[in-house]
Order: structure tokens, then C-alpha cells, then sequence
């Protein structure tokens, strides 16, 4: 078994709509992450879900308002560097974070 190491997950709930500077939300905040090097963040799209407001997220026929949630794994000092700035970058939302242990698999195959 692979040794593991204490991490923080980090989950941001935004809806598919949601922009900043003119692109989407999600894509803006995984950019973010790149360029604060953080160890990776994943973009997962939601068949239907609801927030405080209480309005349905879903997917529509005339436009995509889907639930979205971005995972991010790493260490508690880099996801406390990364949080101001994806604060500044929500209008709504919100995020989650819980401690994790996290465990590192890379398979070297010939």
C-alpha cells in the first residue's frame, strides 16, 4: 500500500452560468488553480441540484443551468492560499472543505 499524507479536499458549488470576466466560472477558477500551482482540481457537472435560493439547477432546453462542483486535493497551506482568491472570484456559491489523507499512485510501466 502506498504511504499517505495528510491533505485538505476543497468542493466549490456554482451553477454551469455562472461567469467571470466574460468566461465560464468553473473554467476561470480550474485556470486559477493552474496558475497557483495546485495539485489538480476536477470540474464534475450535476444532473440537477438546488442552494439557498431554493431554485432547481437542471439542464433546460433553451439554456444549460446544470449544478457544477470543482474537487480540489492538496495540502491545507496551498487550498489557504487558494481560497481568498476564488472568493473574490464568486458572486454565489459556496465551498466546502474537509480534511482528507490523501494517497499518491503512479505505476511505473515498461
Amino acid at each position: 500500500m502506498q504511504p499517505s499524507y495528510p491533505a485538505k479536499l476543497l468542493r466549490i458549488h456554482i451553477s454551469e452560468d455562472d461567469r467571470f470576466q466574460g468566461k465560464p466560472l468553473y473554467e476561470a477558477i480550474v485556470a486559477r488553480c493552474r496558475d497557483l500551482k495546485i495539485a489538480g482540481a476536477t470540474v464534475f457537472r450535476g444532473l440537477e441540484g438546488y442552494g439557498e435560493s431554493a431554485a432547481m439547477h437542471k439542464s433546460h432546453l433553451a439554456r444549460r443551468d446544470q449544478p457544477i462542483l470543482i474537487s480540489i486535493v492538496d495540502t491545507a497551506e496551498n487550498l489557504d492560499r487558494l481560497v481568498p482568491v476564488v472568493e473574490e472570484m464568486l458572486d454565489t456559491g459556496l465551498m466546502a472543505m474537509s480534511e482528507v489523507r490523501a494517497v499518491r499512485v503512479q505505476k511505473i510501466r515498461n
